[in-house]
């Protein structure tokens, strides 16, 4: 099957998502009010650098479209792929999501989070707060889904199952996908779905899950950019991803930093 890995690029794909994982730590670190999303994405492309690969997002084509950043910033209402720029400073109480996707020795690393921009106060700061917290626990709860003899639509469907408790939207027109030598393969991943349905989970794939939820409508407008996916209602947003290794046994999630893993020299 094309898209189960050998050992040899199982191990280049664990390297690629560990420099990722470093690189999304670097920036949740390092981001706060007062910088511009601009300042954020170059701090991504000088990380992405210093540890030996390539943004997979600088230069990525969709149609008529080149993504001109070297990672995804989208603030608040901002869903995914959003473009860093000097324009815009982020304040006290933002909803940042930061997306990294690397590109090591020809394989991908891909990962996701959102963040709360402190000082964040107010009934929207508690209500940006739980839908961070449950988007994150969409993922995990979805991770554990990513087994052997699973089909892709018990993943997708248990982070519908998920989310509907807190009656949140499910955006659609963007899902999970696989990873390997590009950045999007198959199979794709939606975040919603039936169980037993979809591809086989066989050991050896590698899956990038990433529930983007909103914290009114699922839907989606796009903005002029041809990059920038908002919501309709204009309401906050939060994407979480990462990449699994579907195992013999419990999924291994590739893009966890561990600095005895991965020596860069």
């Amino acid at each position: 099957m094309k898209y189960i890995r050998s050992n040899e690029e199982i191990q280049t794909i664990r390297e690629a998502c560990q420099i990722a994982a470093t690189v999304l730590k670097q920036l949740v670190d390092a981001v706060e009010a007062g910088m511009t999303t601009y300042d954020l994405d170059q701090l991504g492309r000088k990380a992405i650098e210093a540890l030996g690969a390539e943004s997979a997002c600088h230069n990525y084509r969709a149609g008529q479209h080149v993504f001109p950043a070297y990672t995804c910033l989208s603030i608040n209402e901002e869903i995914v792929h959003g473009i860093g720029t000097l324009r815009r400073i982020i304040e006290p109480g933002d909803v940042v999501s930061i997306d990294v996707v690397v590109r090591y020795r020809g394989y991908i690393g891909d990962n996701a989070t959102t963040v709360l921009i402190e000082p964040a106060t107010g009934e929207g700061a508690a209500e940006n707060a739980a839908l961070i917290e449950a988007t994150r626990e969409s993922l995990n709860y979805a991770i554990s889904f990513a087994r052997a003899g699973n089909r892709v639509g018990d993943i997708s469907n248990a982070v519908e199952r998920f989310i509907k408790r807190h009656r949140y939207g499910i955006v659609r027109e963007f899902v999970g996908h696989g990873v390997g030598k590009t950045m999007h393969e198959p199979p794709q991943i939606p975040n919603f779905g039936r169980r037993g349905s979809g591809a086989l989970l066989k050991p050896g794939m590698c899956l990038a899950i990433e529930p983007m939820i909103n914290l009114g409508t699922g839907k989606v407008d796009m903005l002029d950019d041809g990059w920038t996916a908002v919501t309709k209602d204009r309401k906050t947003s939060a994407h979480f991803e990462q990449t699994v290794l579907v195992t013999n046994a419990d999924p291994e999630i590739l893009t966890i930093p561990q600095n005895n893993l991965f020596k860069h020299t």
